[in-house]
């Protein structure tokens, strides 16, 4: 009965994780019941938010000059993707994806993936789904001084449908500085769209005047990206977007699923992507030592399903939980690891660097404790003594293509392996 319902609680929306702690007694004791039985599933259907209230965003969002939509943790499946691109077609607003979830295709021309200040500066309406840090959408703050600005427009409207009020119990939370919203809708976000689709409709608006301009942004948005992305392009160690680029040419005619697709921002801003599978989001709390097994997890569901998973995989990260590597080899999990090994835990460097400027201190001790280096670990080495196959460390960036190459036949073989390779601190 504990296993049936913690599936239910797992599967049911947002579906997370759930522990089950099994007694000494339980896992020892003789059975005595005779009558032992599985009961019935029946899953929860998620609930969807209040029709009146989904009609009063539909009027305030057809009614507004520039409406934006935010996704974070909104869609479960192809259909939730689906559903954002018929809302934002509808409505012809520009769709930012905070990339906790794959929300919205980048290869569609409403797809925002960057330039959030610039949306929220022009912005009259905003319509968050499931967004888990509402304020900071809105607002920047300067850790060292202690800075708080607002950077929307004053009169902006802000509506947000989401489940996140009904979570908020029990001793550990995940929830950030609280956000007015003009309309709050509790309400499973992709459950809710095809009532607010239908009540944007409903109104009959057109908003193609909106169409060659947001085109032209969308435009001017992946050509920067581009440019961006060729700046030291032949660098050693290797630029992050170099690295990314070699990995999508290596995988590009593959059934590819990036399965921790936080720790590298240039794959969401080059890669095309169109399918709920190729990019699967983060742990949402930023830990270190999450991305490792999280990739092999996700690996190991990916494994039936035909997909090839990859993963760029930090170097602090992977010393929280090294022996991931043995599972995955034991298991034969398939999966490429490509090592992100900047040698440094560079946002705490950074951050102490802000603040020894601060404090009048030196920033070179920034370092002390955040270094990764002298001795550098040698991550090839590290996978072939758990018995994946690794090669490494690379840091020529002419060297990536070959390598990866060699790393995806023994991927496609049904193991896991793992380049090492030297980059840019990002």
């Amino acid at each position: 009965e504990s296993t049936l319902r913690a599936y239910k609680i797992a599967m049911t929306p947002p579906c997370e994780p759930v522990l089950i702690s099994a007694d000494i007694d339980l896992q020892e004791d003789p059975i005595h019941e005779s009558d032992l039985r599985i009961p019935k599933l029946s899953l929860s259907v998620p609930p969807q938010g209040e029709r009146n209230a989904l009609a009063d965003a539909a009027k305030l969002l057809a009614n507004a000059s520039f409406p934006v939509i935010i996704a974070d943790r909104m869609a479960r499946d192809q259909q939730g993707v689906k559903w954002l691109v018929e809302l934002a077609e509808a409505l012809q607003a520009p769709v930012l994806d905070l990339g906790g979830r794959m929300n919205f295709p980048n290869t569609h021309y409403l797809s925002r993936n960057d330039g959030r200040r610039e949306l929220m500066r022009e912005a009259d309406v905003v319509l968050m789904l499931e967004v888990s840090d509402p304020w900071a959408q809105f607002n920047s703050f300067n850790d060292p001084h202690k800075f708080q600005a607002w950077e929307a427009r004053k009169d902006v409207k802000i509506i947000h449908v989401s489940m996140q009020d009904v979570y908020i119990r029990a001793n550990y939370q995940d929830f950030q500085r609280y956000q007015v919203a003009d309309l709050a809708i509790n309400g499973d976000a992709q459950a809710s769209l095809p009532t607010l689709i239908e009540e944007v409709r409903k109104l009959g608006r057109n908003f193609s005047a909106r169409t060659e301009k947001l085109r032209a942004a969308y435009n001017t948005a992946k050509q920067r990206s581009r440019d961006a992305a060729a700046v030291g392009w032949d660098a050693s160690p290797v630029s992050t977007a170099r690295l990314s680029a070699e990995m999508w040419q290596a995988i590009r005619n593959e059934p590819w699923a990036l399965v921790v697709s936080d720790r590298v921002g240039w794959p969401r801003r080059l890669w095309p992507v169109t399918e709920y599978h190729q990019m699967l989001g983060g742990s949402g709390g930023q830990g270190v030592g999450y991305a490792a097994p999280g990739a092999v997890g996700a690996a190991l569901a990916n494994k039936d399903k035909g997909l090839l998973s990859v993963t760029f995989q930090p170097d602090g990260d992977l010393m929280y939980a090294p022996g991931v590597l043995w599972t995955a080899a034991y298991h034969k999990i398939p999966l490429l690891f490509v090592m992100h090994n900047n040698r440094g835990y560079y946002q705490e460097v950074m951050h102490l660097q802000r603040m020894a400027a601060v404090h009048k201190r030196r920033p070179d001790r920034a370092w002390i404790g955040n270094v990764i280096d002298n001795p550098a670990i040698d991550f090839a080495k590290l996978a072939q003594a758990q018995g994946v196959w690794a090669e490494g460390p690379i840091s020529d960036p002419k060297a990536l293509a070959p390598a990866l190459q060699r790393a995806l036949k023994v991927v496609k073989g049904g193991a896991p392996a793992l380049i090492d390779v030297v980059c840019q601190a990002r």
